[in-house]
This record gives structure tokens, sequence and C-alpha cells, in this order.
């Protein structure tokens, strides 16, 4: 674990998982410590976490970048990756995270040799501009809607669900500063989702989509939708899984990440050699 600043005097604190050469960024608002990005690091790869700027315990931020906030996170991305001397890397993020990912494959494609997006959306901007978490800040709406299925017939995955819910409970209140942050929806400036799916359309970074046919954020048509955009893409959809799908199946989702990983290593390609 450590800091590093940026060009605009923000601190920034990331976590070092794992060693090795073979380097996955990941940059969230805050990372479950029993995620997808542990699993990788226990089978070899060397995952740096980045707490978004305006999240403890990176720097507070009392500046509102409005429909820019994504691009300040994706330049943080690099920032990291350029205070740690990579030339390229491999990205992995979820939900809003994921969000990350696609402003940073858009505005520095060529630095990420491929993209694991968990439940990525993004977005349809005809939907509106404004992120659950701040409506739910603003009052706006009491809870977001449920995130995930009830789980049928797995008493092991309930109680991974269960300490997850501990976990978050458990967590302590936020920051003022934290709470007044509305980072909005990815790709906001492209305005139309037209715009949005050409943009998308022009991403070349092999990408590996996955998600939960239950997920009422990243909505299976959501993610079919940006599948048919991406010219290299993999999209796998589970049953009975909702948003969380990478905390409730965390092994699955890495080994699909991995099987992904390592085909690119292999030969840059997103699906497996065929012979």
């Amino acid at each position: 674990m450590g800091y590093l600043e940026t060009k605009d005097g923000c601190r920034l604190y990331y976590e070092e998982l794992g060693t090795g050469d073979r380097v996955v960024i990941s940059a969230q608002v805050g990372f479950y410590p029993r995620g997808m990005q542990q699993e990788l690091a226990k089978r070899g790869y060397h995952v740096y976490d980045l707490t978004l700027r305006g999240f403890a315990p990176s720097s507070f931020v009392e500046e509102d970048y409005g429909d820019s906030w994504y691009d300040r996170f994706a330049d943080d991305v690099i920032c990291l990756a350029d205070f740690l001397g990579l030339d390229h890397f491999f990205y992995m993020g979820a939900s809003h995270g994921a969000g990350v990912g696609w402003h940073t494959v858009l505005n520095h494609p060529e630095r990420v040799k491929g993209f694991v997006a968990v439940v990525p959306g993004p977005h349809s901007l005809a939907e509106g501009a404004m992120s659950y978490r701040q409506m739910m800040m603003q009052g706006l709406i009491s809870s977001p809607p449920p995130f995930n299925p009830p789980i049928d017939n797995d008493e092991a995955r309930q109680r991974r669900r269960e300490e997850r819910e501990a976990w978050l409970k458990g967590l302590p209140e936020a920051d003022p500063r934290e709470q007044r942050i509305d980072y909005g929806r990815p790709l906001m400036k492209l305005k139309t989702e037209e715009k949005l799916c050409e943009s998308l359309k022009s991403i070349q970074t092999p990408t590996l989509i996955l998600g939960g046919i239950d997920d009422p954020i990243s909505t299976p048509e959501l993610m079919i939708r940006t599948a048919k955009c991406l010219p290299h893409c993999k999209l796998v959809i589970y049953s009975n899984c909702g948003h969380d799908i990478d905390t409730d199946l965390t092994e699955e989702l890495t080994d699909e990440a991995e099987r992904f990983l390592r085909q690119l290593e292999k030969d840059g390609k997103y699906y497996g050699s065929v012979k």
C-alpha cells in the first residue's frame, strides 16, 4: 500500500496485491477485501487497487468536475501506471469501476492490453445522468432497486452474501465531502445513446463482459447492446445473479477472467485458439 500525487495535487491511495509482471489495475470508490482482485492475486497476478480521488483514504475533492469525473478517474489510472513504470497493463473494474475502464480504454487505448468489465453497462444516457448513489444521498430515492435476486438452493453462497452485507454495515459513515460527490454515469459528455454506441464501436481493446441476468443496473439488454458494439468482446451472463455477482461468485468469475487474460497473453485474442 502507498500513495502517489497527481499533477493537480491529489493524493491517491493504492493497495498492492500479489507479485510478478502480469499487472492488473483496478480503480473504484472502495474494495471489498474478499473480491476478484484478491483472488487474481492468489493466482499469480500483480494487482493494484486504486481508490478514486474524492474518497478516503485518497484526497477529498471539493471541486465538481461535472461530466468529466470519469475522465479524471481514467487519468488517475494512467498516473498510477506511470508511477509504477508500466507501459501496458490489464484493467479490471466492476460497476462504476468498469465505468472508469470505459474512459481509460477510450482516452488511453495504447496503455490497456485487455479490459475485464464486470456488470459494466454502460448506462443508456436516455435514462438520465445521476448515479444511484447520489440519488440516495439527496433523498430522491430511499433505496436502489434490489441489486440481487434471492439465492436458490446454495447455503454457502447465501452465507457469503450475508458476510458482505455485515461488512458493509460495519463501515464508518462517509465523510460529508464524499457524500456530496456525484460522479454521475460513464460517458455522460456524449449526451445521447447513439453517440455512446458510436464511441463503443471505436474501442479496439479486447474486452470481457461479466454479468447477471437479474441485474437492474447493468441489465442484460445493456450488456448485449455493448457487446454488439465492441469489435473484440466476449460476454458471459449468469442466471440467478445480480449486480453483486463478483462478490457472490468470486471464484467463478475469476476463472473466466483468468482464462481471458491468459488467452490475451498467449496470442492477443479474446477467444481460445482455433485448432
